[in-house]
Parts: C-alpha cells; structure tokens; sequence
C-alpha cells in the first residue's frame, strides 16, 4: 500500500508519535508511523468504520463476532 496517512491532529512537536492508515476497497490498515516498515494491521473495511463510530460516539462496548 502507497497510500497512508498520517492524522491531521498530528503537529509537528508529535507527527512521529501517532499512527498512519491506509484504505482499499476491502480493509483498512493501520501502522506505527514510528517504524512503518514494521508489521501492520488490517481490518475489513466495514468492520473498521463499526469499530471508529464506536469510539466517535461512545456508544458501548465492542462486540467480538461469535465464531462458528
């Protein structure tokens, strides 16, 4: 992925400390931006955007999906 980015409430005092995102059409991957050759995380998109409109509104807990 060519495409991460870094928050916009990153300054330049903190723009090494934050984390860095990148989109496809299927998942969200996030890294540290403090060592971005390291390993990432990805998450499937829609699950992505549940998990930061939970965060964004405070909302509740966040439910792990049951396994089959």
């Amino acid at each position: 992925m060519d495409n991460w980015r870094k928050s916009s409430y990153s300054g330049p005092d903190d723009g090494n400390e934050c984390v860095e995102i990148a989109n496809s059409p299927t998942h969200v991957s996030i890294r540290d931006s403090k060592a971005p050759a390291r390993a990432t995380l990805a998450f499937p998109t829609d699950s992505f955007t549940t998990f930061v409109e939970t965060i964004k509104t405070g909302t509740g807990h966040i439910r792990t999906p049951r396994r089959r």
